[in-house]
């Protein structure tokens, strides 16, 4: 009942959206060229659709996303757990991780096209800086709010790594955890249409400079779109795996 209902909002708040878009084109005295309708868009999805461009571009994305965020979550997860066990150890990684963090990963993107040349490293480059960061410093943190008792009763049990590490450390800390990783999908994805507006000849990202040459507005908010939707089946994906992992550890909130 409750994901009809959260079914039925979403659909109810796109029709608004659309109505309201529609409404605005009405009365706007931009020409259709600079403001596409919601028809005009349809059609350039459709289009796109039909000539295969719009699923090359999705796979090309969604490859080059996945390497950069999966390889990244695993790297900073890693080692978040260890600098989370080793207090004293992070104390000297932390400032180099504050100065490195709030930079754009962007910013790296001409040194990685100089390094390695055109194609999918620079892309792929900025997806894995972008998340590498916040699932590093949620993963620390925690680890260091693990209750001590548990460790204690760990001890008294006889329990010790890699038992502690799967049994205690990892359940404990997986809230926190789960939620940096969710909060670096969002912000990976924005920096992937991004990275791949740079010298790279396929990608979603590469389709929205291509429209923007060809003055096709219309192509170019049906990949907006498309990059919206995208953004938000993998928010609902990596939601569904959290809970059944939070559940297979004993947490069955919903």
């Amino acid at each position: 009942m409750t994901k009809l209902k959260g079914l039925r909002n979403a659909i109810v708040s796109f029709v608004v959206l659309i109505l309201i878009w529609q409404l605005i084109y009405s009365v706007s005295r931009f020409s259709p060229a600079l403001f596409p309708s919601p028809k005009r868009v349809a059609l350039a999805l459709v289009e796109t659709s039909a000539d295969g461009s719009l699923l090359r571009g999705v796979v090309a994305s969604l490859s080059r996303f996945a390497v950069g965020y999966v390889s990244s979550a695993i790297l900073a997860v890693t080692t978040g757990l260890f600098l989370g066990l080793l207090p004293r150890a992070f104390q000297f990684v932390n400032p180099i991780v504050q100065v490195l963090r709030p930079i754009s990963p962007m910013a790296w993107a001409p040194f990685i096209v100089l390094w390695f040349g055109i194609g999918d490293v620079p892309a792929i480059f900025v997806v894995f800086i972008a998340t590498f960061f916040p699932v590093l410093l949620s993963t620390v943190s925690a680890v260091v709010k693990i209750d001590p008792v548990y460790f204690k009763v760990a001890r008294n049990f006889g329990v010790r790594q890699p038992q502690i590490m799967w049994k205690i450390i990892l359940p404990a800390a997986f809230p926190q955890i789960a939620s940096g990783i969710h909060l670096a999908l969002g912000t990976a994805w924005v920096f992937l249409a991004a990275g791949e507006m740079n010298g790279v000849q396929s990608g979603l990202g590469y389709m929205i400079v291509d429209a923007r040459n060809n003055f096709r507005t219309d192509t170019l908010l049906a990949t907006i779109v498309v990059i919206g939707v995208i953004g938000l089946t993998l928010d609902g994906v990596l939601g569904t795996l959290e809970k059944a992992l939070m559940k297979s550890w004993g947490d069955v909130k919903e």
